[in-house]
């Protein structure tokens, strides 16, 4: 777990520095890097609420990093831009390594599950 905390922190500081150094033009990437960081807090203190962010980002990562991949290797040869082709690959790895992940294990975050009178089962 603690891999993919420290995953989407990296992540979501690399987005913020991305909007930064946009001067703050890609605001969507902006809030996609809080996003991260909430994950990444949320996966680290097995909170519930970071199930869905997981989800959320799986499917905005995915298709964010397999456009881009898609775009970059079309616009440019593979080998004037490898170690950004080779990050993507990584990102789009682990992204779905922790989507699989945390839905395999998503009763650790859920917690008890209760029955419709409210108690613990």
């Amino acid at each position: 777990m603690l891999v993919f905390s420290i995953f989407y922190v990296v992540v979501g500081v690399a987005e913020l520095f991305v909007l930064v150094t946009s001067n703050f033009t890609v605001f969507y990437i902006g809030v996609l890097g809080l996003l991260n960081l909430f994950t990444a807090y949320g996966l680290f203190r097995k909170k519930r609420w970071s199930v869905p962010l997981v989800i959320a980002l799986f499917f905005i990562g995915i298709t964010f990093g397999a456009t881009t991949l898609y775009y970059s290797i079309v616009s440019q040869t593979f080998e004037g831009a490898l170690s950004f082709h080779v990050a993507l690959i990584a990102y789009l790895l682990m992204t779905l390594a922790a989507f699989v992940y945390v839905m395999a294990k998503r009763e650790k975050f859920q917690g008890a599950k209760s029955d419709i009178s409210g108690t613990e089962t």
